[in-house]
Formats: C-alpha cells, sequence, structure tokens
C-alpha cells in the first residue's frame, strides 16, 4: 500500500520569486480585563433590549390574551359570620388607689385569694388622710356659697317690688346703660299706714293696751284722725323733769293726705280720763326697703319714678345676665369638682382601713406590711372572674342581623369556650373608613368551669358567631357585584349592579353605566340593578334583579397560553 504523508507545516517551504521570506509576526497577548468588560457590555446591551421590547409588546398588545371569566347564578346556601380578636375581661372588677401617702400596717391577704365582700384587706396609717377631707370639705361649703349667691343674683335679674307702696330717691337708667351689683336704685316705703311712737308715763303702764283706739291730731291738716294701738314697748325713758316714760306705737291708717315727717299727736282714754304723750312726734312710714341690685349686667328696662305707686311683684327692672350665667355655669361645674373631691377624700380615708368592694379574686397586690408607699398609689385590685366579657366589632353589613342572645365560640389558646352575645351599641366606630358597633359578649365561667378549665381575663382571644344564615338562596361569587352612581339618583348616590351576559338588551338594564371603566367587555354584558343579602369570604346572596341560571361577568384573566 502507497501512501502519502503531507509535509508538515514545519516542513514546508515558502517559495518567493525574488525575495527571501520574512520570518512570522509574533501573536499579540489578549487583556483578560478588557474581555470582561466586554462581555459585560454586550449582555447588558442584550437586558436592556429585552426589557424594551417587553414594554413596547405590553403596551402595544392587544386583548387578545385575556380571559373573561363567567359567573351563572346557582341555588345554594351562605352562612355570614363574624370573626375577630379581643381581650377578654372581667365583668366586674374593683381597685383601691390611696390618694395620700402613707405607711402600711397590716395586709391580710394574698394574690390570687378569693375574697367576699366586706372581707378586711389591709390597715395604713396616713395623718394627711384626714386633713384632706376637712380641706375638701371646706371647699365645697366655699364653692356652694358661691353657687348660691349666683343662683340668687340670677333670680333678681329682674327687680320687682316686695310690697305695695311708694317709689322714693328713684336712679334713672336707659336700656343698655350698665349697672353692678349692690347698687341702689329707689326706696319703696308702704304708705297706706303711717306709724307714731308716742312716750307716756308709767303712771298709765295698766291702762293702755294693744287694740286700743286712740284720736291723733295732725297740725298740719288742722284736723284728728283715728288711729290703734299696735305695741307697747316697756323701755324706761327719763324726762328732763324726772319722768320716768315708756314707748307706746300707734298705726294710722292713711287715706292719702298723710306722708312722712308730719308733726302729730296721739291721745288715748281710760276710765273716762284723757291721757296725753309726754310731747309730740312724727309721723314715719310703717315700712321702708331699699331696692338694690344682686346681679350685674345691661339695663334691658327701667320703670323707675318718684312717687309712683306700685303694686307686690310689679316690675322695676329687668338686668341682662350674660354675664351671670356663664358665672354660674361655671361655678355649678366647680362645684361638681368639689363634691367629687370631697368624696374621693372620704373614699381614701375610709380605705386607710379597706374591706373587698365586691367579691372576687385578689389579682393585683402592691403592699406590704411596714410599705411607705406615695400619693395616688394603686395598692389594690380584686376582679369577679365568674363572669368575663370581650367586645367584639361587627360591621355595617351585619349589625342588622346580630342580636342579644346569640352564641358566640370563643378561644383561648386552643380551647374554645361558648358565650352569647349580651348587648349592642347603636353608635358606630369608624376604622379607615368603615362602621363597626361594638358588641358585648358575655362568658359564664362557672359553667365554664365544669368542663375543667376557664376563661382567663387579661388575655387575648379569638370569637366567632354566625349573624345570618340563608338556604336555597341565589349565591354569585362576591367579585360579580359592582358599585356604580345611580343614574337616577340626584345627589350621586350608588346602588349595586351585575353585568348580565345575553344577546339582547334586558329590560332591566340601566342606561349610562360605564362598563369599560370597570374592564367590562363593551358587548354582550348589560348592566341591571340587584338587591344583594347576607355574604361570606366568597360569596353573596341574591335577593332581586337576576333569575338561576343566569350568566355574569366576574372578572378578566390572563390566558396562560398565550403569556410570554
Amino acid at each position: 500500500m502507497n501512501t502519502t504523508t503531507a509535509p508538515s507545516a514545519v516542513e514546508e517551504k515558502v517559495e518567493t520569486r525574488g525575495e527571501i521570506a520574512a520570518p512570522p509576526k509574533p501573536k499579540k497577548k489578549r487583556n483578560p480585563k478588557l474581555r470582561r468588560r466586554i462581555i459585560t457590555a454586550v449582555v447588558a446591551v442584550v437586558i436592556v433590549g429585552a426589557i424594551v421590547f417587553g414594554m413596547v409588546k405590553f403596551l402595544t398588545t392587544d386583548n387578545s390574551n385575556v380571559m373573561i371569566n363567567d359567573a351563572v347564578v346557582q341555588i345554594s346556601s351562605i352562612t355570614s359570620t363574624v370573626e375577630g380578636s379581643g381581650t377578654a375581661k372581667a365583668k366586674n372588677s374593683s381597685s383601691i388607689t390611696l390618694t395620700t401617702a402613707g405607711t402600711v400596717l397590716d395586709v391580710y391577704v394574698k394574690e390570687g385569694d378569693y375574697v367576699q365582700e366586706g372581707t378586711p384587706l389591709f390597715t395604713v396609717d396616713s395623718p394627711n388622710a384626714q386633713s384632706a377631707v376637712m380641706t375638701a370639705r371646706s371647699a365645697l361649703e366655699a364653692k356652694q356659697t358661691e353657687l348660691d349667691n349666683l343662683m340668687e343674683a340670677a333670680n333678681s335679674l329682674t327687680v320687682r317690688a316686695e310690697f305695695a307702696g311708694k317709689l322714693l330717691e328713684t336712679q334713672k337708667y336707659e336700656p343698655g346703660d350698665p349697672i353692678s351689683a349692690g347698687t341702689t336704685i329707689a326706696k319703696l316705703v308702704d304708705d297706706k299706714t303711717l306709724r307714731l311712737e308716742q312716750y307716756y308715763s308709767y303712771a298709765y303702764e295698766n291702762d293702755i293696751y294693744v287694740g286700743q283706739e286712740a284720736s291723733v291730731s295732725i297740725p298740719a291738716m288742722m284736723e284728728q284722725v283715728t288711729g290703734k294701738v299696735t305695741e307697747i314697748h316697756k323701755v324706761s325713758r327719763i324726762s328732763p323733769e324726772g319722768s320716768k316714760l315708756f314707748m307706746v306705737v300707734i298705726s294710722v291708717d292713711n287715706k292719702g293726705a298723710l306722708t312722712a315727717d308730719m308733726a302729730a299727736s296721739a291721745q288715748l282714754t281710760a276710765n273716762g280720763q284723757a291721757i296725753y304723750p309726754y310731747e309730740q312726734a312724727k309721723l314715719s312710714y310703717n315700712r321702708v326697703q331699699e331696692i338694690v341690685t344682686k346681679a350685674e349686667g345691661d339695663v334691658i328696662s327701667c320703670n323707675l319714678l318718684d312717687y309712683l305707686d306700685v303694686s307686690a311683684g310689679q316690675v322695676l327692672m329687668q338686668i341682662d345676665g350674660a354675664d351671670n350665667e356663664l358665672a354660674l355655669y361655671n361655678a355649678q361645674e366647680a362645684l361638681k369638682t368639689a363634691q367629687e373631691d370631697l368624696q374621693k377624700a372620704e373614699d381614701n380615708l375610709k380605705n386607710l382601713n379597706a374591706v373587698a368592694p365586691i367579691s372576687g379574686t385578689v389579682m393585683g397586690l402592691a403592699i406590704a406590711p411596714g410599705q411607705e408607699f406615695e400619693a395616688n398609689t394603686s395598692v389594690i385590685s380584686i376582679s369577679d372572674t365568674s363572669t368575663v366579657t370581650v367586645t367584639a366589632q361587627v360591621d355595617e353589613r351585619n349589625i342588622s342581623y346580630v342580636k342579644a342572645g346569640m352564641p358566640v365560640t370563643i378561644n383561648q389558646w386552643g380551647t374554645e369556650y361558648y358565650g352569647m352575645v349580651e348587648s349592642i351599641s347603636l353608635t358606630p366606630e369608624n376604622n379607615n373608613g368603615a362602621a363597626f358597633y361594638p358588641a358585648v359578649i358575655t362568658v359564664d365561667n362557672s359553667m365554664a368551669a365544669e368542663t375543667g378549665s376557664t376563661l382567663m381575663p387579661g388575655s387575648s382571644v379569638t370569637y366567632s358567631l354566625v349573624a345570618s344564615e340563608s338556604d336555597g338562596c341565589m349565591v354569585l361569587p362576591i367579585q360579580c357585584i359592582k358599585y356604580v352612581p345611580d343614574p337616577a339618583s340626584e345627589t350621586g348616590e350608588s346602588i349595586s349592579v351585575v353585568f348580565l351576559k345575553t344577546d339582547t338588551p334586558p329590560e332591566n338594564a340601566l342606561e349610562g353605566v360605564d362598563g369599560a371603566s370597570l374592564g367590562i367587555p363593551a358587548e354582550g354584558y348589560y348592566p341591571v340593578p340587584v338587591v344583594t343579602g347576607i355574604a361570606d369570604k366568597y360569596n353573596i346572596e341574591i335577593k332581586e334583579g337576576l333569575a338561576e341560571g343566569d350568566t355574569v361577568f366576574q372578572n378578566t384573566t390572563q390566558d396562560p397560553n398565550m403569556m410570554y
């Protein structure tokens, strides 16, 4: 066999024509750092290009890869539950806080003890407690006096005549004029009857008596009027002549011509003998009163005229008491605070030898014999754990279904207990724009104890109650319900609708509803109003607006077969 061997590269000769072959050029060494930089740049360009391509594809793609998911109205049952968490608390608890500093003398209970109401708890020494009671009582009395004065002033904003008579020495006021409390605005005199004080010798002591008639001489009128003895005072006046005199008061009815300061003299008769007074005297008004304001403010009206005859109760002045009303309100609030302070001081004094305010378990004890404590120290707390409460938050959608007496399941550390709804508040609490109604759940711990465990106060629990149930009702997934502005409402109220899938518009289809903004296909789906009922986490009851078997729009999803 003949074989031909090709010449090797080493043996290969280079032919040249008239020239000598040049030696081969040495190869350049590559820079590894530069190579890595080039690779990194290329990779970055590829990634950016992919991102740009994806964004362009996303922004320019049509809806050919979107799947429309429909739902069919079915007959089923639905249960609406209210679930949540809260803190278990003893329904009845009490604590004792000492408001004055002191020293503990003795403690008769320990933490965890069950005590009956009235059981002695501890004794302490606090010298400041009695002093605090006395101070609080004095403050209360001062506030009560202040309030009484202001109430009297409030009742005196309308100034009236206390009795029938005549006005004298009146002051002039116009509406709007300011006036202070304690201002004398007039003098009221009873001039229907005048008074005459006469002195007689003790020689006639047994001849003068109350009710006796007197003949009163009025020199200024040059006439005599009839009077009557109304008072006898056995004083001892000695005349310059050495006679001993006593005083007799004689009343004279005024028929209109008499006035005060007229000179007069009364003659009495006894056993047919005339009895004369030691000297003349002057008539005076039977009753005189200065009219003084008891409130300050601005004058509303004023009916004051000298010599004006007035009747009992007649309005003389009215005062605007706005400032007095504010002062009265502040005084009432101050009195209430003073009453509370006194009650606290008395309770604190009583608690120096404290007894259990309720029957229950000692949950906290912060004192020991010989210990000194500061003011406002909470020293003991007692809880009646026979009944435990939990506050649930019921949303506005279910509140109409939750009633007192409903059973509730409570879970604490994996153990279930059973309680019931005791009460429901009608005042909602707002949380992140949603309204919730507090409902109080109670658990009878005495019944729970029969099972070997009790609900512990102060710990977290979860609760669950069936708010409502409906069997044989029409249901749809919750996502099918859309909320749109009511075309018939002038106030922009919302209504619940579904988009019914049908070939022709139904009779109850709404006009003017923008389904495209909700992602609803433009053709084949029509908005119809519905009345909804209860709901659970996934489905909702349809009461009106649809029929069993109707197909409605639910949502849209991406077709996995068309996704990149």
